[in-house]
């Protein structure tokens, strides 16, 4: 509900970059399932609860499908059933998105649960089939979270694409110099995917704002974030 885009560097993936961002954060987190981040959700007294993402486990069933067309096909079938569910859900608010996925999207999970626990005895653990099976139902409650609340996402695609930009940049830069530079990189980055998050001309919002924020009262300084932002009259 803040409006923005933040992106953090850390010098490495260790779980002390995570554990800084997030300090005294409680709520929803969503994200792939990378085991760095497994002991936010574990400490209870933290308050954070894991929100997981079905277009990671959707490609793992994708790329199982040369090696297990049938099951692969079935699962994607399910997956795409609940994405259908999502597309009815835009546009409406956070209370009917959640009685929508209530009405349709449970009983479809409920129904694939009882199909994955078939099939994952009838196939190897280390296959790409079960592999992908394993996966899935070893994150199934935080897969199905997302139909408690009608602000969460399906996926964290959105995050996906936002971090797209730096995979594909860094072929180019390399490297940043310092860690003060992959600092600024992130702060720089913050603005400009926030300004494009609500379609603003980045390079029109900084060059005003960096004009006028030095004489800008301090205690004043959110009417510059670009969510607040209007530029300033000639």
């Amino acid at each position: 509900d803040h409006g923005a885009t933040v992106y953090d560097y850390t010098a490495t993936r260790k779980r002390e970059g995570p554990n800084l961002f997030l300090k005294g954060y409680r709520g929803y987190l969503q994200a792939d399932a990378y085991a760095g981040y497994d002991h936010l959700y574990e400490e209870p007294d933290r308050g954070i609860v894991e929100v997981a993402c079905w277009a990671h486990s959707r490609r793992k069933f994708y790329e199982a499908r040369t090696s297990d067309m049938p099951r692969a096909m079935t699962a994607l079938a399910y997956i795409g059933w609940l994405y259908k569910i999502e597309r009815k859900a835009r546009g409406l608010s956070s209370e009917d998105r959640r009685a929508l996925r209530q009405r349709l999207a449970v009983p479809v999970l409920a129904e694939l649960r009882v199909w994955l626990d078939r099939e994952r005895v009838s196939v190897l653990p280390k296959s790409p089939f079960g592999a992908a099976v394993g996966y899935t139902l070893s994150n199934w409650a935080a897969l199905c979270r997302y139909c408690e609340d009608g602000d969460l996402a399906i996926d964290n695609n959105g995050a996906e694409r936002s971090l797209r930009g730096v995979a594909v940049g860094r072929r180019n830069w390399t490297f940043f110099g310092s860690d003060q530079g992959g600092r600024t990189a992130a702060i720089l980055t913050s603005f400009v995917a926030t300004c494009q998050r609500h379609k603003i001309d980045p390079f029109a919002y900084l060059r005003d704002v960096l004009g006028r924020v030095a004489q800008h009262s301090i205690t004043k300084l959110d009417e510059l974030l670009p969510a607040n932002w209007t530029p300033a009259t000639e």
